[in-house]
């Protein structure tokens, strides 16, 4: 007799007889629409990852990002909406730099395509409004951009409107990490300060 006969061996007899296979799974988890959308419990989630959240019309977003990156050179994606960015900024659209060129950069403005309320998640998929998953990690300050109607209340509901093929990035909060004695580093994956401008039309 084996080792692995032996282990095995004491497994089988540990488990006992085998238990039927249900014929159907139970499916039981919430689906997409169970839950009603609340804005305010997405933006008390960001704020409790740290994250500062903005909430104005579409039309103030330009002053917001002035607030955050003003005479400073940011980069964005090909499809950012121009009246986004102020003319404080120095704007650098993403053609394909180089990591070195855009980690150079003060920081980033994007879209965003779905935000979860319960989650404080926020969900980007490469849309020529968000860009390259590099340009939102390697610049110190993201400023993201979530229209109010893009936010529902669920991961099910989020997965619901996103297409499984595109490159999708989760983002709960700034970068952050903790050590085996639970220290909080920031930075150390992505970007340490995060801004999300919730906006109404």
């Amino acid at each position: 007799m084996t080792a692995r006969d032996l282990v095995l061996g004491r497994l089988r007899a540990a488990l006992g007889e085998p238990r039927p296979v249900p014929a159907e799974v139970p499916r039981g988890y919430r689906a997409a629409g169970s839950v009603a959308v609340d804005l305010d419990v997405l933006v008390g989630r960001l704020t409790d990852y740290r994250a500062t959240v903005h909430r104005c019309a579409d039309t103030d977003v330009a002053r917001v990002v002035a607030e955050v990156l003003g005479g400073r050179q940011v980069v964005v994606p090909p499809g950012l909406p121009r009246h986004w960015l102020p003319d404080t900024v120095s704007a650098v659209p993403d053609d394909n730099l180089p990591p070195g060129r855009i980690a150079a950069a003060d920081g980033v403005v994007t879209a965003a395509a779905v935000a979860v309320a319960e989650t404080g998640t926020i969900l980007l998929d490469g849309a020529p409004d968000q860009g390259r998953r590099v340009i939102t990690l390697l610049p110190d300050v993201h400023v993201c951009v979530v229209r109010a109607d893009q936010v529902v209340a669920t991961v099910p509901d989020a997965l619901a409107r996103v297409a499984p093929h595109r490159p999708l990035t989760w983002i709960s909060g700034p970068s952050a990490t903790s050590d085996i004695e639970l220290n909080r580093v920031e930075g150390v994956h992505g970007p340490r300060h995060l801004h999300v401008v919730v906006t109404t039309r």
